[in-house]
């Protein structure tokens, strides 16, 4: 961590420290719902942007009526994030981020959340450390850009080459033990920043179910650990009503994208098997504040995407205004 102190007086100047008394949801309204007064937000994960320089992302997003991202560090011009891993982050200084944020501000976008994504579960407690060391670096990135919600999976492991375990590495009873140690830590770490971290749960990952991703964040019992629910990383384990019924009250963000039943590979929105009017109706009756944030689309695909969403949003309000005749 010596690569990106941050004091507490760097901490005031961002606003990242505030009172203990402030409200722990999630980020401040006004810079992360960005919430439309005509329906829901629609916002989009820039990680596949990788093309584009944040500047160019900004104004391309709020030319197609985008109000919000959520930021990954894949642009040309802050190449910073890796996947289930760490990224070297030296070259985001205070001002750089700063930078960066008012790219997206500037052009009338707020910024969600942060995404993460490193491993918390990997079995050496030395990668474990490391990993959590990162992701404090990462909301230091947060407290200088005005963001303190950060978004991740709770990690995949892959033992090496051998005989396989009796119970998946996932689900064997120490790990569930460790897992709750490092939300707790992650916890206290929030706590530091005012920040929340919101897990998304994934049906082949330690957070396989909507129940299992209620009940750890139950046992770690902090409100500082909350929900990006995305339903197409469930769609084999649970229906869209159970997912809401288990963790609507934690949701802070929804991930749109999509997915076939019984197919590994996540898709863009509208090819493949979910119901999006009856998930859009849904998020809009249990978690109207959550943007709904497409992933899995980039400079090519978003535009279908994005009409696939806001297509469902139209069909659902005009269900809602027949059902209320």
């Amino acid at each position: 961590m010596a690569q990106f102190p941050i004091t507490r007086r760097e901490l005031l100047k961002t606003g990242a420290f505030v009172a203990s008394g402030a409200a722990l949801s999630t980020v401040s309204a006004a810079d992360s719902r960005g919430k439309s007064a005509d329906g829901p937000t629609i916002g989009m994960a820039t990680t596949d942007f990788r093309t584009h320089t944040n500047a160019q992302l900004a104004r391309e997003l709020a030319a197609e009526g985008v109000h919000t991202v959520q930021l990954f560090l894949t642009q040309t011009d802050s190449n910073h994030w890796k996947y289930n891993s760490r990224s070297e982050l030296a070259g985001l200084t205070a001002d750089r981020c700063r930078q960066i944020a008012e790219a997206y501000r500037s052009a009338g976008l707020s910024i969600h959340s942060i995404g993460v994504y490193t491993n918390l579960i990997h079995p050496d407690q030395a990668e474990r450390k490391a990993n959590l060391a990162y992701f404090e670096a990462m909301m230091k990135v947060g407290a200088h850009m005005n963001v303190r919600a950060f978004v991740t999976e709770a990690g995949h492991y892959q033992a090496p080459d051998g005989p396989a375990p009796a119970v998946e590495y996932h689900f064997q009873e120490e790990v569930w033990k460790m897992m709750v140690a490092v939300g707790k830590e992650l916890a206290q770490m929030a706590d530091r920043y005012d920040a929340t971290v919101l897990f998304e749960p994934f049906y082949r990952h330690f957070l396989a179910t909507a129940k299992r991703t209620r009940v750890y964040l139950e046992e770690v019992g902090s409100p500082r650990l909350r929900v990006s629910l995305d339903p197409a990383n469930l769609l084999e384990a649970n229906d869209l009503g159970e997912m809401f019924d288990q963790l609507a009250p934690r949701i802070d963000c929804l991930h749109a994208k999509d997915r076939k039943l019984h197919v590994d590979r996540g898709v863009p929105a509208g090819q493949g098997d979910l119901d999006y009017v009856k998930f859009v109706t849904l998020a809009a009756q249990r978690t109207p504040n959550a943007p709904l944030i497409l992933e899995y689309v980039g400079a090519k695909d978003y535009k279908q995407a994005l009409a696939h969403l806001r297509q469902a949003i139209q069909s659902s309000s005009q269900n809602s205004r027949r059902e209320q005749r």
